[in-house]
C-alpha cells in the first residue's frame, strides 16, 4: 500500500473515530465536549495513527509492526488520560506534567536506535521503567488522596492503573525483543 493511501485510511479512521462522540454530544446532553475537545482529540488521533504508519513501514515482520501498535497506543493512552482525567490526582495536578518524560525517553529512544527492533525494544523497556519512576516520583512529591478536585482517587487505583500503563511499555518492548530475534530487516525505510 502506498504511504499516500495509508495516510488517507488514517485520516478516514480518525474521522469515523469522531463520528463516536459527535454523535454521543447530539443526544446526550452530559457529553460535554467543546470545538476544542474535538480538535484536540482529532489531532491525537491523527498523529498516532500517521506515527504508526511510518514507523510500521519501517520492518516488513509482524511483531515489529504489533510492537509499533503497542507503543504508539501506549502512547496515545497516556497524553488521552493524562488530558481527560490525570494519571495522579485530578488532570490539574502539575504532577501529571512528569509523564511527558515517558514519551521522551520513548522517542529519543526509537531515534537513537534508528527504529531497529532491538533498539526499539530497550526504548520501550526504558520507557517502562521511566513511566515507574515518574509514578513514585510523583507519588512522593505530591499525594493523589484528599485532592480536592479527585477525592475518591486512593493510592490502590493510583498504582494500579500507572502499573497498567508500565507493563503495555514493556509488552511493547517484548514485541519489538521478538521481531530482533526472528530475523527481522529493519531499517529506516519510507518507500
Amino acid at each position: 500500500m502506498t504511504l499516500t493511501r495509508s495516510i488517507s485510511f488514517v485520516a478516514l479512521g480518525t474521522a469515523l473515530l469522531l463520528l463516536i462522540p459527535l454523535t454521543a454530544k447530539l443526544f446526550l446532553a452530559e457529553m460535554a465536549w467543546s470545538v476544542g475537545d474535538f480538535v484536540a482529540a482529532g489531532i491525537m488521533l491523527f498523529g498516532s495513527g500517521l506515527m504508526f504508519v511510518l514507523i510500521a513501514r519501517m520492518s516488513d515482520n509482524t511483531w515489529y509492526r504489533l510492537g509499533t501498535a503497542v507503543g504508539v497506543g501506549a502512547g496515545l493512552m497516556l497524553v488521552w488520560a493524562n488530558l481527560a482525567v490525570g494519571l495522579v490526582g485530578s488532570e490539574h495536578n502539575p504532577a501529571n506534567l512528569l509523564y511527558v518524560v515517558v514519551l521522551a525517553v520513548a522517542l529519543i529512544g526509537a531515534f537513537v536506535a534508528r527504529f531497529h527492533p532491538h533498539g526499539m525494544s530497550n526504548a520501550m523497556f526504558a520507557a517502562s521503567l521511566t513511566y515507574v519512576l515518574v509514578t513514585a516520583i510523583a507519588l512522593y512529591i505530591w499525594k493523589p488522596t484528599g485532592a480536592a478536585a479527585e477525592p475518591n482517587v486512593g493510592l490502590v487505583t493510583v498504582l494500579a492503573a500507572n502499573g497498567l500503563f508500565a507493563a503495555v511499555w514493556a509488552f511493547a518492548g517484548l514485541l519489538f525483543r521478538r521481531a530482533s530475534t526472528s530475523g527481522s530487516k529493519a531499517g529506516p525505510r519510507l518507500a
